[in-house]
């Protein structure tokens, strides 16, 4: 017998071997693959500090929308940080097709102005009913005092929602203003907003830097005097700029997704827009304020937002003062989902946004 021969004839029997031992390869494989799978772990370090792994699945309690844009890719790796103009930039170009997306959605009247020497966007309704050509909303916009990621976005479908014209402020930004020069951008336009409308017509909201400046500017007004806004929106903010809270050091800006620093310690401001500014003041933290008879206020944060923990802590801020404060946390979505008009859950907050600013006018 040949060689070719003697390996032919042995073939069937080296196949049934491999066949017998399928099963336990199987088995070996799936026990690598578990292998290089983190545990879910929690070691605790004397001081508190809390080192966790976990397993995080997709959840089934949100839209198929929203569970495709949780398992998108990102990379987590860290990259050159962008400068502030490349930022600037950037915000631009993606706010520019966002409010596409929002007037096709959303359809408004835009139009840019100034008031009181500010620039300001102007979003007015198709048609304005008889009983709302009386009031206004003022809009503070997103970007974290430095960028302005949000004053198209945020007033467009607002405005439409609520049929009540919205000014959105294009207030001065950080680091080259810093506090409290965009708290004096909105003050100087509501001053003059009040020279045509009367204080129960008018409403404050943003999201982001735009809810926490919400909070600071109604604040501010109490300081100086001034009538309090109608109702007021709080939409992903903070109250405390002297600490940031448990959820800063769980999610990005994007929930899990992305690279996430290290955040900072608990005794650092958050961001270049505190300044010179001692972060305990009551303005700049609005946490350290006298909230009594602060007007009725909606809070919106979400399970994987890193304000999460900020937002409710100043919500309860707000009860604790006996103000009329309702908070909505919508499920395992990232910071400020809302801006993401493809959603179902988006057009549910901005339809609750709308409803409780436009009841309260």
């Amino acid at each position: 017998m040949t060689k070719q021969q003697t390996i032919s004839a042995a073939s069937p029997r080296i196949a049934a071997v491999f066949r017998s031992l399928a099963p336990a390869f199987l088995l070996l494989a799936n026990a690598f693959a578990a292998a290089q799978q983190p545990a879910d772990t929690s070691i605790i370090q004397p001081d508190g500090t809390d080192y966790v792994t976990r397993i995080v699945p997709v959840p089934t309690t949100v839209s198929p929308q929203a569970q495709k844009r949780l398992a998108r890719l990102v990379s987590d790796a860290a990259g050159p940080a962008p400068t502030i103009q490349q930022q600037r930039a950037g915000v631009d170009a993606w706010q520019s097709g966002a409010a596409t997306e929002a007037l096709r959605l959303y359809p408004v009247n835009m139009t840019t102005s100034t008031i009181a020497g500010i620039p300001v966007r102007i979003v007015t309704p198709l048609t304005t009913a008889a009983d709302k050509q009386q009031k206004v909303l003022v809009n503070v916009h997103g970007g974290g005092f430095v960028l302005d990621s949000g004053s198209l976005v945020e007033p467009i479908p607002i405005a439409n929602l609520t049929g009540v014209k919205v000014v959105s402020i294009l207030y001065r930004l950080a680091p080259e203003h810093p506090f409290p020069a965009a708290v004096d951008d909105t003050v100087a336009v509501y001053r003059e907003l009040l020279k045509q409308y009367k204080p129960q017509h008018i409403g404050i909201y943003g999201s982001s830097a735009g809810a926490i400046l919400t909070a600071e500017v109604t604040v501010k007004l109490r300081q100086l005097g001034l009538p309090l806004p109608a109702v007021t929106g709080i939409f992903s903010g903070s109250g405390d700029m002297s600490r940031s809270g448990d959820s800063v050091a769980l999610f990005g800006l994007n929930g899990f997704a992305g690279h996430h620093a290290t955040p900072p310690a608990q005794d650092v401001p958050m961001n270049a827009y505190v300044g010179a500014t001692n972060p305990m003041d009551p303005v700049l933290s609005p946490l350290y304020a006298d909230l009594t008879g602060f007007p009725p206020t909606l809070f919106v944060t979400s399970g994987r937002d890193l304000l999460l923990s900020a937002t409710t802590i100043l919500h309860r801020a707000y009860l604790r003062a006996g103000v009329d404060a309702q908070l909505v946390v919508f499920e395992a979505l990232p910071h400020t989902f809302w801006n993401e008009f493809n959603l179902p859950e988006s057009r549910e907050a901005l339809t609750l946004m709308a409803s409780f600013l436009g009841r309260h006018l």
